[in-house]
């Protein structure tokens, strides 16, 4: 039998086996370990782990034809890779092309996911903004404090900043910083570290549904990066760390 090691995480117990990566002194956990794509699984066609990130990359003589993602499938820490209420920070770089970081989304088979997904693109302005990939399609704009209601309608009740300055120091060639926060329906994003979206969505699908309503934001779910269909492109990420919130 494997010993096993109890670590507090925000405010929640998590068991790790031993060996396993250890939460931080603010209690998060790294859910890469820099080398090998452990408890993540995406077409190995596009997806390695390479030079201590999770790299994505299609070329000339292997398209991505759909987007295709790269799904963390949660190991010991987190069952099925379900996530709830959670901090996540991690960093990344693209070279070209589009991308995302997904969260609280569905995992609709064959690396095809459907759900929340933070911008990861070389467009000061647009980088930092909320997509419903698969779903609602753009939810919040850089800048905005939303409210959607039950019935989907969508209102911008503050402003958070100009857009352009809200990412002015994103790096078009560098390492830049997420930082994702979802605590019941209440959703923020935060990019090298300035808050760009506020989001309280309160048209949320039924969590008994035995089918998911792909059109509704979800209170869980899983985790995952994208490449886009299109031209050639490269996008890495590394330092992925999660904290679970109660």
């Amino acid at each position: 039998m494997r010993a096993t090691a109890a670590i507090v995480v925000g405010l929640a117990v998590v068991v790790f086996a031993a060996g396993a990566l250890a939460a931080d002194d603010e209690g998060f956990v790294p859910i890469f370990d820099g080398k090998t794509l452990t408890n993540w699984d995406g077409d190995p066609t596009f997806w390695s782990a390479t030079d201590g990130c999770i790299r994505g990359e299609s070329t000339k003589e292997k398209p991505c034809r759909r987007n295709t993602f790269c799904i963390w499938r949660g190991g010991d820490l987190v069952k099925d890779g379900m996530l709830g209420d959670f901090e996540m920070r991690l960093s990344f770089r693209i070279r070209n092309g589009n991308s995302g970081v997904q969260y609280r989304s569905v995992d609709c088979k064959n690396w095809v996911v459907r759900g929340y997904q933070a911008e990861v693109e070389n467009k000061k302005g647009k980088v930092g903004f909320l997509y419903h990939e698969g779903g609602r399609g753009w939810l919040v704009n850089v800048g905005d404090k939303m409210v959607i209601s039950e019935d989907g309608k969508k209102e911008v009740v503050a402003k958070l900043g100009d857009k352009m300055e809200l990412t002015k120091d994103y790096q078009m060639a560098g390492w830049n910083h997420y930082r994702i926060v979802c605590q019941g329906n209440h959703v923020q994003q935060f990019l090298n570290g300035v808050q760009t979206i506020d989001l309280v969505d309160k048209q949320l699908d039924d969590p008994d549904a035995e089918k998911p309503n792909l059109r509704k934001g979800r209170l869980k779910g899983i985790f995952a990066l994208q490449i886009h269909a299109g031209g050639p492109m490269l996008v890495e990420f590394k330092d992925i760390k999660l904290k679970l919130l109660k």
